[in-house]
């Protein structure tokens, strides 16, 4: 009696298999992170104002990038059910629906819902990159470049993919995910230095400033820049280097903490938002920490608890050049 033993790649399936419970665990932060972004971005100000139009904004936004991240998380489980369960017996086995991925219509909608959510999520970083630096064209020029060049690369990475090519040959993802850690990158340096300039002008003109706001919000986004940027440099590296276990591990991810790092930020933004509209009445020796997007305000004289904090001990003209990018900085990050 004789057996036959296909041949099989067991470090590829293990890394498809553990990929997706990764996935899952990450899925299920990105879940619980979204439930309370909703929560906080529905919750009332105090003194019975009205939710400002960028919660509604951004409301929308947690919701459409959540669906589009679950139902990509959605057809990646979908296919691994497959591999295992319903196309068990086909020739070449697990390896083969593994690197063959393409050629079934599931995965190509999970990489694109992947890809319009990616897209969605860096158009955030843009915009909040343009709101702090005030809509300067020399940063506009360039990230817009690199956005529109990601959208291009992308098109031709949904094209390729959509012909049926083996997965790891696809050599336009490469480029893809180096475009999009250049553009992290980027936001990170524009609106770390942005923030550090205006603290310094801040405690420039009022003596005694509290610069802890500032602090927070410069640690939040190089925080939030980092957890994702040195994930996706390790999925570039292992891409160059082919090995495919590697790149099928990180892959499986990559919405998900993408997404819970622009969860972070909404949450802290719309929870400091609610501090912001309860002491926006009052004058404070030391302001809180506030942070926010920008955006058509339903309060139409509110003002930063820096400028009340400045009024006892300056005069309101000492300040008032730096009033605009004060409120721009911890209205938008």
């Amino acid at each position: 009696m004789s057996s036959c033993t296909p041949q099989t790649d067991l470090s590829l399936e293990r890394s498809r298999l553990v990929g997706m419970i990764l996935g899952g665990v990450f899925y299920g932060i990105y879940f619980l992170l979204t439930i309370q972004a909703v929560i906080a971005l529905m919750q009332r100000p105090r003194h019975g104002q009205k939710i400002a139009n960028n919660r509604r904004t951004l409301l929308c936004y947690t919701l459409i990038t959540f669906a589009l991240g679950t139902m990509s998380f959605a057809g990646d489980t979908k296919f691994t059910e497959m591999i295992w369960v319903d196309l068990r017996n086909t020739p070449g086995g697990p390896v083969w629906l593994i690197e063959d991925a393409m050629h079934y219509h599931i995965n190509f909608m999970a990489i694109f819902c992947g890809y319009v959510a990616e897209l969605c999520m860096q158009a955030l970083l843009l915009y909040r990159c343009f709101v702090i630096w005030n809509w300067a064209r020399y940063v506009m020029v360039p990230m817009v470049a690199i956005y529109i060049a990601m959208i291009v690369i992308g098109g031709v990475l949904m094209v390729q993919a959509g012909t049926g090519d083996l997965f790891y040959n696809i050599k336009t993802t490469l480029a893809y995910l180096i475009v999009q850690v250049v553009h992290t990158m980027l936001y990170t340096i524009l609106v770390t230095k942005r923030l550090l300039s205006i603290r310094g002008q801040m405690k420039t003109a009022v003596a005694g400033y509290d610069s802890s706001a500032y602090d927070t919000i410069i640690l939040m986004v190089i925080e939030s820049a980092m957890a994702y940027s040195i994930f996706i440099i390790i999925y570039i590296v292992a891409f160059v280097m082919d090995s495919d276990s590697l790149s099928t591990l990180c892959f499986l991810s990559i919405i998900q903490i993408q997404g819970i790092a622009q969860l972070f930020i909404i949450i802290r933004v719309a929870r400091g938002r609610a501090v912001t509209n309860d002491w926006s009445t009052r004058v404070a020796p030391a302001a809180p920490t506030t942070l926010a997007f920008a955006g058509t305000s339903s309060i139409p004289a509110e003002e930063t608890n820096v400028a009340q904090a400045a009024r006892p001990v300056q005069d309101s003209t000492s300040v008032e050049s730096y009033f605009v990018s004060a409120k721009l900085a911890e209205a938008n990050v």
